[in-house]
């Protein structure tokens, strides 16, 4: 079957599956690109107000969906816009899908290469990433939505766990003073914080999905309100631990943040190494569901067989992994993306709202 909108999911696993997608690897680097932005320790204010933002995008996202029950944007798009605008606009949506988990997968492979595997070669990492993700995917959404369940826990206690120890070297005094140079600097590190909310693209599929559609508003909201808290969280924390002169000069300052401690008498002393594990499987999952949202839109648009189009990309995603070669090529289309994904956000329920509010409204269609 091409559709696999017969598979269901509850309200938790749409809100989980959201929350992964949604806390991605930008939040390894999430700090530095904001305070690079900002220049000032207010970095943390332009993170909080862009997710008020992305409560707005997702909240016409889920609305738009709501108007085709157990229809997806590849599915709903063609009735409104008609069909050749329709498939133009998801296959740019299917391309940076792939795109993005390429760029997932290839933030996974850096990190286990310098932290913790250090000589292997990256196709021995890449590839049982691929096939392991390719399994999961296969099974639908709901299998999927399971395993998120698991994961999810396990990854966001150990990051607020160890934000939390991180009190040890925590300084007030790093986040003053508090708008010291005007709004000058929000403003300049706005776009940057905005970028970093562009997974809430996955409410395209998953009102599709939901087995109560009436709770999609709220569940959706719930789920982009704990990511604003986790990333302005984490922004606060680390320039609270590391200040602002030394996040400019990290690749890496949440992990950074993390090394700069130790606990002295606990199980396990120095946390980045247990953190970076866990944190791969986050990376997984955040791969795993741009995989399937890349796979549904293909087989829907095209009415392939969804087992054939997750195996047909696993070459695609393994080609958008291995062609990035440095760090700096790295966040160069990590930015590029994220660029390319908030105008996807702003065009897609923009244009298709518009349009399908005038057919209504105005020339009284029956859409």
């Amino acid at each position: 079957m091409f559709r696999r909108t017969e598979d269901k999911i509850n309200s938790s696993q749409a809100a989980v599956f959201l929350i992964i997608t949604m806390i991605n690897s930008s939040i390894l680097v999430l700090p530095r690109l904001v305070v690079e932005s900002t220049k000032t320790p207010d970095a943390w204010i332009p993170v909080l107000i862009a997710g008020g933002v992305a409560m707005l995008a997702i909240w016409l996202i889920v609305k738009l969906g709501l108007q085709f029950p157990g229809k997806t944007v590849f599915q709903y798009g063609p009735k409104i816009v008609g069909s050749l605008p329709a498939k133009a606009l998801c296959l740019l949506l299917i391309i940076h899908f792939i795109l993005v988990a390429g760029l997932e997968a290839r933030f996974m492979v850096e990190v286990t290469l310098f932290f913790l595997l250090e000589g292997t070669p990256a196709w021995a990492v890449i590839l049982p990433f691929l096939w392991v993700s390719a399994y999961l995917v296969s099974g639908g959404i709901n299998a999927i939505a399971r395993a998120f369940q698991i994961i999810f826990p396990i990854t966001i206690t150990m990051i607020l766990l160890c934000l939390l120890l991180s009190y040890k070297i925590f300084e007030f005094t790093n986040l003053r003073p508090v708008l010291g140079n005007g709004l000058t600097p929000i403003i300049h590190g706005f776009p940057a914080s905005t970028l970093t909310y562009s997974g809430i693209k996955a409410s395209f599929i998953l009102v599709a999905f939901m087995d109560k559609p009436e709770q999609a508003v709220k569940t959706m909201l719930f789920g982009v309100g704990v990511v604003i808290f986790i990333y302005t969280i984490t922004v606060i924390t680390v320039i609270g631990g590391l200040s602002i002169s030394s996040i400019v000069t990290s690749p890496w300052p949440t992990i950074d943040l993390i090394r700069s401690f130790e606990i002295s008498g606990f199980f396990i002393e120095r946390l980045e190494f247990p953190f970076m594990v866990i944190w791969l499987m986050q990376m997984f999952c955040t791969f795993t569901g741009f995989y399937y949202q890349a796979s549904l839109g293909l087989s829907q648009m095209f009415k392939f067989k969804i087992q054939v189009v997750i195996f047909a990309l696993l070459p695609l995603l393994y080609l958008a992994t291995i062609t990035i070669k440095t760090v700096d090529q790295l966040f160069m289309l990590n930015n590029l993306l994220h660029f390319s994904s908030l105008v996807l956000i702003l065009l897609i329920p923009g244009l298709f709202g518009l349009v399908l509010l005038f057919r209504r409204k105005v020339l009284k269609q029956n859409v």
